[in-house]
């Protein structure tokens, strides 16, 4: 164990004992000439912190001239100072190359194989037309015996047809129901379908088909939109911050909503570190909560594609875009729930390559996503408000059938119209695209324990959502389980865990809301190997005594998210619902905590 003047915590290796390329003998944080490649001191550009947060005064003043970016006063910095835009360009960078290639590499295409098409969903491609596209209908066909009279399936005890309809989707015991009477009414056994009602509300078990009269007629008001609540999570494009909602079933209006997922700090402040006084602490005590005054997606059962139904027991059209009756008090804008046809494969080879914006294809690279498609231009672009782009582009993503429509995205389109409905003036449209994340991607496991939604501190941006990405390493699929050695000791046996089966890999935090500076679908930070290549230290001094220190890089970049670049930083695991990041060159650390999204999903 070594020690060294100015250093956080006891390391295990010199290597590592001077992390910091300004600490000098003294201890100070201060070392604001950085030498540039030329050998010329670096000159102040242009730029702010983003990949954690802005934040406030450090304990020097802003430079007169200074430009500065948002503001947090309840917080000062032991280092540079991130408010100051110039500052960005003092923070020497770490080497980057991998990151980027990394974020733009194809198997971040969610899914085992990347050659898949990607065009249509799994569970919804058929081998003919007519599998794809019925709605279930609601009268069964004339006929009281099948056609294939020779077949001794309806033999068959009755309670073995329900259990044998029980593996059929949908649209599957739709098509069947349309053979003959006998299988119809099997087909239309309100138990089929409650169980499909319910397969799409995770944690959140209704015992009712209120307000419509059976299960079968329930799924059908929200055929084919079922989707929404079964994953529950979604986050978009919307200018570079983003949003994220929750998309749930309320069943006392019987009504598909989705609100917006907020973050509040309860304490503001920071204070210096007891073990170094030239790092600061940020508080961070967040409450997470919808914003249920605005809703920002509702689906009711009563909708003019359900009342077309009832009337016409053939009636089977699609449709790509449904309005949607919202009650927004005073917001004067109109809302379109629209369906979403992914890019395929030969549109996506030339994008997902593309530096950001990334070609507008949302999600962006660095998430890990089954289907893409080409987003909406972020609001700093001159496109952003451009309806001729937005109509020009409609074919790339619009789907025509049901097979083409994506159930992980959809968009939102919203408009202002002065003057009466058919004579008014249509202004001021924006469409949102929405993305969901496949649950493997946020469900922790023993091997994967920070895998998760997590909410952090940054700063004057306030709070923002992320996804702790772990990926498998080489060759994890194939491992057997870790058991115990003969006469090996638990306590041995858990520390041969983590080692071998916890400690190792890639951990990300990649930005589902985003700031001004690094916007949404960036990563904020990067952990290459929570193993050994990157292990510092465990820490002695609280208030982190035990954790897990490694190395990481945290991403910084000048407003509007120009001249990017990651710098040195420290990933502290604190705990499997805490993470707490050292941003050297700020001086200053901030945390991160797991997000509960199951507690939304029940309206209370």
């Amino acid at each position: 164990m070594e020690e060294a003047e100015g250093r956080v915590w006891h390391t295990e290796s010199a290597a590592v004992a001077l992390l910091t390329n300004f600490v000098a003998g003294t201890g100070s944080c201060h070392e604001l000439e950085q030498q540039q490649p030329g050998g010329e001191p670096s000159a102040p550009g242009s730029g702010s912190r983003s990949g954690s947060g802005s934040g406030s005064e450090s304990d020097s003043e802003p430079k007169p001239g200074g430009t500065v970016n948002v503001h947090n006063p309840a917080v000062s910095y032991g280092g540079i100072n991130p408010e100051i835009e110039e500052n960005v360009s003092v923070v020497k960078s770490v080497p980057d190359d991998d990151l980027r290639r990394y974020a733009t590499d194809r198997r971040k295409m969610f899914g085992s194989d990347p050659d898949d098409d990607l065009e249509i969903p799994a569970k919804r491609r058929s081998t003919t037309p007519r599998h794809r596209e019925p709605t279930p209908a609601r009268s069964p066909p004339t006929s009281s015996r099948c056609h294939f009279d020779a077949s001794p399936f309806l033999d068959l005890p009755s309670e073995l047809i329900d259990a044998i309809f029980c593996w059929l989707s949908p649209l599957e015991l739709a098509t069947v129901s349309q053979v003959c009477r006998v299988l119809h009414n099997h087909a239309s056994f309100d138990s089929q379908w409650k169980r499909h009602v319910l397969s799409n509300l995770p944690k959140h078990r209704i015992t009712s088909p209120y307000p419509c009269k059976t299960w079968r007629e329930l799924y059908i008001s929200h055929d084919p939109h079922w989707f929404l609540t079964k994953h529950k999570l979604w986050f978009c494009d919307r200018e570079l911050t983003g949003q994220m909602i929750i998309v749930r079933y309320d069943e006392r209006r019987g009504c598909i909503e989705g609100y917006q997922l907020l973050a509040t700090r309860n304490r503001e402040g920071s204070e210096p570190w007891l073990a170094d006084q030239n790092v600061h602490i940020h508080y961070f005590e967040p409450t997470v909560k919808l914003h249920m005054d605005k809703p920002i997606l509702e689906l009711s059962v009563d909708s003019l594609e359900n009342i077309a139904r009832v009337r016409s027991a053939s009636f089977r059209h699609f449709f790509s875009e449904q309005p949607m009756r919202m009650n927004n008090g005073s917001d004067p804008r109109i809302s379109n729930f629209l369906l979403a046809k992914p890019l395929s494969k030969a549109a996506l080879a030339g994008r997902m390559a593309n530096e950001f914006p990334h070609g507008y294809v949302w999600p962006s690279p660095a998430i890990p996503a089954r289907h893409r498609v080409t987003g909406q231009p972020a609001g700093v672009h001159p496109l952003a408000t451009s309806v001729n782009y937005t109509r020009s582009t409609a074919a790339m993503w619009q789907p025509r059938t049901r097979s083409e429509a994506s159930d992980q995205i959809f968009r939102i389109r919203q408009w202002m119209e002065m003057g009466p409905p058919t004579l008014g003036v249509h202004f001021a449209e924006e469409v949102v695209t929405y993305s969901t994340l496949d649950p493997v991607l946020y469900t922790p496991t023993a091997e994967k324990p920070w895998r998760g939604i997590w909410v952090g501190d940054y700063s004057g941006h306030g709070c923002e959502f992320l996804l702790i990405n772990q990926h498998e390493v080489d060759g994890e699929k194939d491992e057997k389980p870790l058991t115990r050695l003969e006469g090996e000791s638990e306590a041995a046996f858990q520390e041969r865990f983590l080692s071998e089966r916890v400690h190792r890999g890639r951990l990300e935090g990649i930005k589902l809301t985003g700031d001004a500076n690094v916007p949404r679908g960036e990563y904020s930070f990067v952990a290459d190997d929570l193993g050994a290549d990157g292990f510092i230290g465990i820490s002695q001094e609280p208030p982190f005594q035990g954790a897990r220190v490694v190395k990481s890089k945290g991403h910084i970049a000048h407003l509007g998210f120009i001249n990017d670049k990651y710098i040195e930083s420290q990933l502290l695991l604190l705990s499997h619902n805490r993470l707490a990041q050292y941003w050297v060159g700020f001086g200053h650390i901030s945390f991160f905590e797991r997000v509960d999204v199951d507690q939304f999903l029940e309206p209370k």
